[in-house]
């Protein structure tokens, strides 16, 4: 078996019940605690102490109204609704652990490039650089609605102005500030030399902005980038600008076709291939045995949600599912939204055939991903292969049972893992997200990344 290292983020979200659906009316479920702060700082002290890398922090903007042309069936099923703003506890998380990673999401289409670099600058800041920041256009009308359009922008023009917000970031976080731009010299009485601080001067088809960056350079100053894009349109876009690539697929052959072609494209874009981290959905459900196991599973399964499962699917492919037969062989629609994420029921195995009902009992548990139900060597077996067959570098793991899951890997899978060398020791854990992810004195993007061109921006290169 292979000794690839394998990466590990907590996949999470501010609501209740998060990738499955009615499962927070289990009776050991805490996830409705999401308000609580106490319940975010001892989460982080678990991941940080069971060996994770980082928490990934999913969020949506609207509610899921596409399911019988109404929010009722999310809202009366606690489907990612009530939701609050991802980024407000890190710092609180941050202050209870060293090492644990942040990626946190945020859209696009939505928030001006100017103040959420600000915003990601200040928290890598105040986190000694663990900040992720996870790149989406997102997909509910629901959303665009309430942010002032009329409806949602169309795919591929949300990508076109993701491209160019791309560029106002890198412009801002590489560009702006020179190094050695803050002296903080108490007998000169200069805080800054104004020299070093440059404006970036956009003016773009969508973004204006004169600059100057309000931060001083941070850890990373660019944070670590996550993209989950997997429409031939994503995928361009991951390729030239992601760091950790977030998929989800129900078997090694599907994601592995696309880690083939996100690899290749990478190439393309004059990367290296070990510059980006991908990492697969993957819910495990472990018991100290088999048959504890398979009885936490059984007992999971009894409080899903049929409704809200559907009412989940249906936001993501922007289909309403109300309309079909649950026996009803699952065809390909084109969509607005996420258009993977029909993709991998229809196209992307013509192998299986899935019902709309084994859809929606599947997604139930843990979203798009594999479900993996055993020991822990079962578990780990299962991972091992992932790395291999699929070429992951690792996983996005959600629970099921909040926060019984993340204490389960961590207590029972996590020194499986390391017996067999696939996780390093506490002890070898770097200081910024990105050194963890890429090694020790790689907390910068590499000059490789198109990030590099706005840097020169810094030392008068580029006009």
């Amino acid at each position: 078996m292979t000794k690839k290292r394998i990466f590990l983020n907590a996949f999470d979200m501010h609501c209740a019940g998060h990738q499955s659906p009615g499962v927070w009316t289990h009776p050991e479920d805490e996830s409705h605690r999401f308000n609580d702060l106490s319940y975010w700082t001892d989460l982080a002290k678990t991941l940080e102490d069971g060996g994770f890398d980082g928490i990934f922090f999913a969020d949506v903007l609207g509610t899921y109204d596409v399911y019988n042309s109404s929010r009722e069936a999310a809202v009366t099923n606690g489907v990612q609704v009530p939701v609050n703003d991802p980024l407000l506890a890190i710092s609180a998380m941050a202050h209870v652990t060293e090492h644990l990673g942040f990626g946190v999401t945020y859209s696009v289409t939505y928030e001006h490039p100017y103040i959420l670099a600000r915003r990601l600058s200040t928290l890598d800041h105040l986190t000694n650089g663990r900040i992720g920041w996870n790149i989406v256009t997102s997909y509910l009308d629901s959303a665009a609605i309430n942010l002032g359009f009329s409806e949602q922008l169309k795919h591929d023009q949300r990508y076109e102005i993701a491209e160019e917000y791309l560029e106002v970031c890198y412009k801002l976080w590489e560009g702006s500030w020179e190094e050695d731009a803050v002296v903080r010299d108490k007998e000169r009485k200069v805080y800054t030399d104004h020299s070093k601080v440059h404006d970036i001067r956009h003016e773009g088809k969508h973004f204006t902005v004169p600059g100057p960056h309000l931060c001083e350079p941070s850890p990373q100053r660019t944070p670590v980038l996550y993209q989950a894009g997997a429409s031939p349109r994503g995928r361009q876009f991951a390729s030239r600008h992601a760091e950790c690539v977030f998929t989800a697929g129900p078997s090694v052959e599907i994601v592995k076709n696309y880690v083939k072609d996100l690899r290749s494209r990478v190439t393309a874009h004059g990367r290296n291939e070990e510059d980006v981290r991908v990492l697969s959905i993957l819910t495990p459900i472990v018991g100290k045995t088999e048959e504890e196991a398979q009885a936490k599973y059984q007992s999971i399964l009894e409080h899903v949600s049929y409704e809200g499962s559907l009412a989940l699917l249906s936001g993501w492919t922007g289909i309403d599912f109300s309309q079909y037969n649950p026996d009803e062989n699952l065809k390909h629609v084109n969509s607005n939204a996420i258009q993977s994420a029909v993709d991998i029921f229809t196209k992307a195995d013509p192998d299986r055939t899935w019902t709309l009902r084994e859809v929606a009992n599947y997604v139930g548990v843990g979203g798009r991903g594999p479900v993996i139900v055993g020991t822990p060597e079962q578990v780990a077996d299962e991972m091992e292969r992932w790395i291999k067959e699929a070429d992951v570098d690792g996983f996005n793991i959600p629970y099921t049972v909040a926060p019984g899951t993340f204490h389960d890997f961590a207590e029972l899978v996590v020194p499986e893992l390391r017996k067999r060398g696939l996780l390093p020791p506490q002890e070898s854990r770097q200081k910024t997200y990105r050194e963890n992810l890429f090694g020790e004195g790689n907390s910068r993007l590499p000059s490789s990344h198109p990030s590099h061109t706005w840097k020169e921006l810094s030392r008068g290169l580029v006009t």
